[in-house]
């Protein structure tokens, strides 16, 4: 864990040098389901670098807990993406991430962990506030996954509420 710190604190002042495309944020969800005693925590820090006004390349790094009845289980995943913005005003950008992530997953009291993968697209919309600062939002998946962090399987659409996370990006 500490590399991983250390290695994010490294490109972070790397891309500082050329600062003016890069943006840095992330997004936080918390879910909760008292009928099922049901619990997801996720911290997903993410920066990215600003190719042209459309397109974009970034990464998305994640940490989820989740509780299910005397089922806790911890996950990490790392998810790079190309973002594509199809529509801007001046205060609304509409854009959708195309990309792949990986993850491990660890139930307590397990013997191993459980490695996957997804690939496909997120879409979301971004509200600028400021020059440097918007919220974004993002809902759905439609792709391909397998064993990923979020424990669902298969190929399709996914528009549930567990898929929906509020984040925010600061421009430098």
């Amino acid at each position: 864990m500490k590399k991983l710190l250390v290695s994010l604190l490294v490109m972070a002042a790397t891309l500082s040098v050329n600062a003016q495309d890069i943006y840095m944020g992330g997004t936080f969800n918390l879910w909760r389901n008292s009928d099922a005693n049901k619990t997801n925590f996720t911290v997903a820090p993410e920066v990215g670098y600003n190719l042209n006004k459309q397109w974009a390349v970034g990464v998305t790094f994640s940490y989820a807990h989740d509780y299910f009845e005397k089922i806790k289980r911890n996950s990490v995943a790392i998810a790079p993406y190309a973002r594509f913005s199809y529509y801007e005003n001046k205060i609304v950008r509409l854009f959708i991430d195309g990309g792949l992530g990986f993850s491990t997953s660890r139930i307590k009291d397990a013997d191993k962990a459980v490695n996957g993968y997804e690939i496909g697209f997120k879409p979301g919309i971004a509200l600028k506030l400021n020059k440097n600062f918007s919220l974004i939002a993002k809902c759905g998946f439609v792709g391909f996954r397998d064993d990923y962090a979020t424990g669902e399987d298969g190929l399709g659409i996914s528009l549930r509420s567990e898929d929906l996370s509020f984040g925010f990006h600061y421009e430098f």
